[in-house]
């Protein structure tokens, strides 16, 4: 059992990443259901940047931002039975749902109305001890240290849940437009499953990674790619790349929007962007079942995310370089 009473952590009011700031502050202690994690590593995601900037509005403040969490449980609370005391878990952004409504009961509880995330709805992986439901925490596999482990909780899994959604025929042509955190995991399971991946990125280190890990082409963000795309994925926050994705779409074609926030989309010309049965669509968080499923497909796959990790008291730094298309693969924070 920890016998801390304070820990330093992280704190965003939304107002801005270049205000997070680092204070000691009471440290967490599990509730019924509950279990209390050390928090070895944490990684840096696009959506704690939308949190800290406010682009997401927030549902707790101050918020301790991060989803992506590796820790070893130091406590558990009253009723706990799944997970014991020195194991190492893994949490997610998806932190808990009702388990009664219709969309739980069907098996989408990604679109559960009383769904709950870390690091946004309660206090998330930016500090040395965390709080999650046992019901929600992945045992990790073997192999893959804690550094490299973390992307996969959210990047990895949602880039794996909007693959899913962009329903990319056998051996199919893949567009994939930004290349960050999320996309450069993805590239690599479809790569992997003998897909054709194109990136789209207005990065040219991106670019460069893309083309190291396998991709046929990497070009900018709106160019056009080199061949029809049978399914593209949009990860960039950005609306203005979504008619360009949905122009470089074979007939039947279907596009998944991976991001939880996205500026407005220009208006859409019918024959040229949605005609011939083009699909538009988009993902929202994961379900458990996403994340149990990628987990065993990284580790059978051999999944690895080029990683820049950060010390643990460089927070902001990692968010600004983050907003500032400054990191190579995925940033995590290290303890």
């Amino acid at each position: 059992m920890s016998t801390s009473r304070t820990m330093r952590a992280w704190l965003t009011d939304g107002g801005g990443h270049a205000a997070l700031r680092l204070e000691e502050v009471p440290a967490p202690r599990p509730g019924p259901g509950d279990v209390l994690l050390e928090v070895a590593a944490c990684g840096v995601c696009r959506t704690d940047l939308h949190v800290a900037d406010g682009d997401l509005p927030l549902h707790r403040v101050p918020v301790v931002p991060g989803h992506e969490i590796v820790g070893r449980v130091v406590a558990t609370g009253e009723g706990v039975s799944r997970v014991a005391e020195g194991e190492r878990v893994g949490v997610a952004w998806l932190r808990s749902t009702c388990g009664r409504c219709r969309w739980c009961r069907r098996g989408a509880e990604n679109l559960c109305g009383e769904s709950r995330y870390t690091g946004w709805d309660e206090d998330g992986g930016y500090a040395e001890l965390a709080i999650a439901p046992e019901a929600y925490v992945y045992r990790p596999p073997d192999g893959i240290d804690d550094l490299h482990l973390a992307p996969l909780l959210c990047a990895g899994i949602i880039g794996y849940r909007a693959l899913t959604r962009a329903a990319v025929p056998p051996g199919g042509r893949l567009g994939l437009y930004g290349f960050g955190g999320s996309a450069h995991l993805t590239a690599q399971v479809a790569i992997a499953q003998g897909v054709e991946v194109h990136v789209l990125t207005r990065d040219e280190a991106a670019r460069s990674l893309a083309l190291d890990l396998g991709a046929a082409s990497a070009r900018g963000a709106t160019d056009p790619p080199p061949v029809p795309l049978d399914s593209a994925i949009v990860f960039a926050p950005a609306g203005e790349v979504v008619p360009a994705a949905l122009a470089a779409l074979d007939q039947q074609g279907t596009l998944a929007v991976a991001g939880i926030h996205l500026t407005d989309i220009p208006a859409l010309d019918y024959q040229r962007h949605l005609f011939r049965e083009r699909t538009l669509t988009s993902v929202t968080s994961n379900t458990r079942a996403d994340g149990e499923d990628f987990l065993a497909l990284a580790a059978r796959l051999g999944i690895r995310p080029t990683i820049s990790p950060y010390p643990f008291d460089r927070a902001r730094e990692a968010l600004s370089d983050l907003a500032g298309d400054r990191v190579r693969g995925a940033a995590v924070l290290r303890r």
